[in-house]
């Protein structure tokens, strides 16, 4: 199978590298020309201790200079989900696959838009990596999974198929027949440290050091327990302890969420697709998100001081 990154950042290259370094036939599709370049140029460069890995892998930044691909993955940021789907139109033949591995809520639903929902696989990833420099990553798949499904719940023929091929490659990756709940599971994990962390400034060993922050987590997971009760989702936990506890399993004390990273980098975060998807899906049902509201208004207050030219 050929298999297309829509998105090389850390957890692209981390997974795509992967699958690449045990055979499988991998592209990467990024904006960054510098890291395009470099890959190019010296292979996509694994760190591993004192050790650099080198994988040979093609990288562009225009789609249109690959054919159709099998499988394409996307791991773009949910706010450019839309234009890199549509830039990724010569990609997708009559039997190609998109699957999003993305954080948030809602991207499964945009690229329904684009291409149809036949096309259309959820995904979670639970793995991870550390983009150190231009086509260098430290990548965090050892011991990691990510879960694959499709979106009716059915286990078919492709989904088995994508998910042997992962396993062959190097990544972990179990079947899910509840795509949809584990969507809702990891989004939670995010509601929780996400914003958090980026009002805050926190990485996650101070961050769960103040009872206050725990409380405010709480609150904002419960809602989001809510609206995904009234929206019918069976989630795989219902307490919010859990769900804040989970989300910091095995993580380094000073790990930073991605909404941090985004902040401290002065781009735009993702919180429209983690807390503000808690209370547009809660509008629709009338659930109240007080918490989740005050949190996104919050964080794009930040965005505006730091001048992130794109907020909508």
């Amino acid at each position: 199978m050929k298999f297309c990154f829509l998105g090389a950042g850390a957890l692209g290259s981390a997974i795509g590298g992967t699958l690449a370094r045990n055979g499988k036939e991998v592209y990467l599709v990024d904006q960054w020309q510098e890291h395009v370049d470099r890959i190019n140029q010296e292979g996509l460069i694994f760190i591993e201790g004192e050790k650099d890995i080198r994988i040979p892998i093609k990288a562009v930044t225009d789609p249109s200079l690959l054919g159709p691909m099998d499988v394409i993955v996307v791991l773009v940021k949910s706010f450019a989900t839309e234009a890199a789907i549509k830039q990724a139109a010569p990609l997708i033949g009559p039997e190609t696959v998109v699957m999003s591995l993305q954080n948030g809520l809602g991207n499964e639903k945009i690229i329904e838009e684009e291409i149809g929902s036949e096309k259309i696989i959820g995904g979670k990833a639970y793995v991870g990596g550390v983009l150190k420099a231009p086509g260098k990553i430290i990548p965090g798949v050892v011991g990691k999974e990510i879960c694959i499904g499709e979106m009716t719940g059915k286990t078919t023929e492709r989904i088995q198929k994508i998910a042997q091929e992962f396993n062959e490659g190097g990544i972990i990756t179990k079947i899910s027949d509840n795509i949809k709940g584990m969507i809702w599971d990891k989004l939670l994990i995010n509601v929780a440290t996400g914003a958090l962390a980026g009002i805050t400034g926190l990485g996650y060993g101070d961050l769960y050091k103040i009872k206050d922050i725990e409380e405010t987590a709480f609150a904002a997971i419960e809602e989001g327990i809510n609206v995904a009760k009234a929206n019918k989702v069976i989630l795989m936990t219902e307490k919010p302890k859990e769900i804040w506890e989970k989300a910091a399993a095995g993580l380094p004390y000073g790990f930073k969420t991605s909404i941090l990273q985004s902040l401290e980098k002065k781009q735009r975060s993702e919180v429209d697709f983690i807390n503000g998807a808690v209370v547009r899906w809660g509008k629709k049902l009338n659930v109240e998100t007080p918490v989740n509201h005050a949190l996104t208004a919050c964080v794009k207050g930040i965005e505006m001081r730091n001048e992130v030219t794109s907020i909508e």
